[in-house]
């Protein structure tokens, strides 16, 4: 499932296409995704304008100048298909979209008219030309239109903790939120109420580079008055440099993740430890091999011999 750099990589897309540009038409091609779309959905945007491309967490959150707000979730396989105004998508996919990537697995292709694939399930036209299409082969994603004033109150983002690319994430934050907790590091660094957007692969990488290990207490990030230990301060340096060079890189393919211009991301090909089992510690201080066991039913890559 795309983690937070992914999420970011396709905000970072869709912005340059629907910031200031104002929903003319909205073909939807399936009563709903992963749950049904809102009621009135297409009717509810047409007409709206995009004030920002932002993001939550995993989610993108879209404010429209009425002052609601487009929430979606890519699931597992979603994607966004951008057309500048003049692009005819001719049949087939853009030639960038057929690069391979080491953990890439093809998904079905657009092979219908105009380059549409079965897997199409909304299609968004804007008054500027472009054109951006929604992919889902799983249909594991979904859309909300949360109502004016309603987005801090609802269900979906409430209980969202702290973003760890805000410039306020530091050690000392770190260390407040995991002070007292007995969890396994790794599972505290997951909860969504605590650290918004962190998953699987980009906990074991940071864990790794700060040089812990997942199954120790996360509590032991504070000193009994609460300050940072000298694990919280390489940690939270750990979790910004993770995810900002993940960012850069487009994010990690792994499967169908792919981004809003078609582009596979390179990240994965930077792992020093996530899905690494067996390899040699990259670590050129350490003898160890990145093992893996599994925690939370989820598998965590990691070396016992430089991770304590």
């Amino acid at each position: 499932m795309p983690e937070l750099p992914e999420v970011e990589t396709v905000r970072r897309g869709l912005a340059q296409a629907m910031t200031g540009a104002t929903f003319t038409a909205v073909e939807q091609r399936r009563a709903g995704l992963r749950f049904p779309f809102p009621e009135r959905f297409a009717e509810r945007l047409q007409g709206r304008r995009v004030e920002a491309v932002g993001r939550r967490a995993k989610y993108l959150v879209i404010p429209l100048d009425d002052g609601s707000v487009l929430a979606a979730h890519l699931g597992m396989t979603g994607s966004f298909r951008v057309l500048a105004p003049g692009s005819d998508g001719g049949a087939g996919e853009p030639a960038a979209e057929a690069t391979p990537g080491s953990f890439y697995y093809g998904r079905g292709k657009a092979t219908g008219p105009g380059g549409t694939s079965p897997h199409d399930h909304l299609r968004f036209a804007f008054d500027t030309g472009a054109t951006i299409t929604y992919n889902d082969p799983r249909r594991f994603g979904f859309m909300v239109l949360v109502e004016p004033g309603g987005f801090d109150a609802h269900p979906l983002f409430r209980d969202i903790g702290v973003e760890p690319l805000d410039e306020g994430f530091d050690a000392r934050v770190l260390a407040r939120l995991m002070a007292g907790r007995a969890a396994p590091l790794k599972a505290a660094l997951l909860d969504q109420k605590l650290i918004a957007g962190l998953g699987n692969i980009y906990v074991c990488e940071a864990l790794h580079r700060a040089g812990l290990s997942p199954e120790r207490a996360a509590s032991t990030l504070a000193k009994p008055d609460g300050t940072p230990t000298a694990g919280a301060k390489r940690l939270a340096s750990a979790i910004r440099t993770v995810l900002e060079a993940a960012v850069e890189a487009g994010g990690s393919t792994l499967k169908d993740f792919r981004h809003a211009d078609g582009e596979l991301g390179t990240f994965q090909h930077t792992f020093r430890a996530y899905d690494r089992e067996g390899h040699p510690c990259p670590d050129p201080k350490c003898r160890g091999v990145i093992g893996r066991i599994v925690q939370g039913g989820r598998s965590t890559f990691f070396c016992a011999g430089c991770q304590r």
